[in-house]
């Protein structure tokens, strides 16, 4: 997994910057009701995303929590006051605080089911009844837009995907959240070029393909026989779902 803390400064100008965050806030904020008055965007990262979510309602109270230090900083730069360093699995705020909550590009990060698990359930523990949860799912699926890149990489080890969708539905449901749409957005600028992704792999981006192991470096030369070395690929579509917790009664 990335270090966070080093990758922070650098974080969104490899990630599709500015246009990207849009994309995404504009289809979370699709999914949250215009009557809602606060969220909480758990893993905020560098808040380029919590930021514009704050933008796009006025009135809307939105406060940023990350674990990594480098992020929060980030972020706090941009949202001053409303940036705080917490453990998504253990949230610092009470009970039903919160009408929506959202984590964008966070369950596949975990380490395994029982982590997802620990951070729906605090996100569903923090939402107030009537409050909707948001979050991203299948991010890994996402990236295969059928180019040739993904077709040398078809054959590599993966890690299992964390947040598949029927999971984290699963998960939402055991924690009292009711199924409450999704929406799609599209990842600009991360569409992979053959040159990218090969050094990507040589970093240590694939985390079931440690850099200078052999198979590493098979799919890396592989990679840089491919025709338009420069070209990027298509963009990923990501998906996001919402859950809505019952009012009581």
């Amino acid at each position: 997994m990335l270090d966070y803390d080093k990758e922070a400064d650098a974080y969104d100008v490899t990630r599709g910057g500015e246009p990207r965050a849009a994309a995404a806030a504009d289809a979370v904020l699709s999914l949250v009701p215009q009557e809602t008055q606060s969220l909480l965007d758990v893993a905020c990262g560098t808040g380029i995303v919590t930021r514009r979510l704050a933008a796009g309602r006025p009135g809307l109270r939105v406060v940023g929590a990350d674990a990594a230090y480098g992020m929060a900083r980030r972020a706090a730069a941009r949202i001053p006051g409303a940036v705080l360093l917490a453990d998504s699995r253990r949230l610092p705020f009470a009970d039903g605080e919160f009408d929506a909550v959202t984590s964008v590009w966070l369950l596949h990060l975990v380490d395994g089911p029982d982590d997802v698990r620990a951070v729906v359930a605090e996100c569903a523990r923090v939402l107030r009844p009537g409050g909707v949860y948001v979050t991203t799912v299948d991010k890994a699926a996402a990236h295969d837009v059928g180019s040739d890149i993904d077709a040398v990489l078809v054959p590599r080890p993966r890690r299992p995907a964390q947040d598949r969708a029927d999971r984290v539905e699963t998960y939402a449901v055991e924690h009292g959240l009711s199924p409450a749409g999704q929406a799609r957005f599209r990842g600009y600028g991360q569409g992979r070029s053959p040159r990218g992704t090969a050094a990507d792999l040589r970093r240590g981006w694939y985390t079931q393909l440690p850099p200078g192991e052999p198979l590493t470096e098979h799919f890396a030369v592989r990679l840089e026989e491919l025709p338009d070395q420069e070209v990027p690929r298509p963009d990923p579509e990501f998906t996001l779902r919402a859950f809505r917790k019952p009012v009581a009664g």
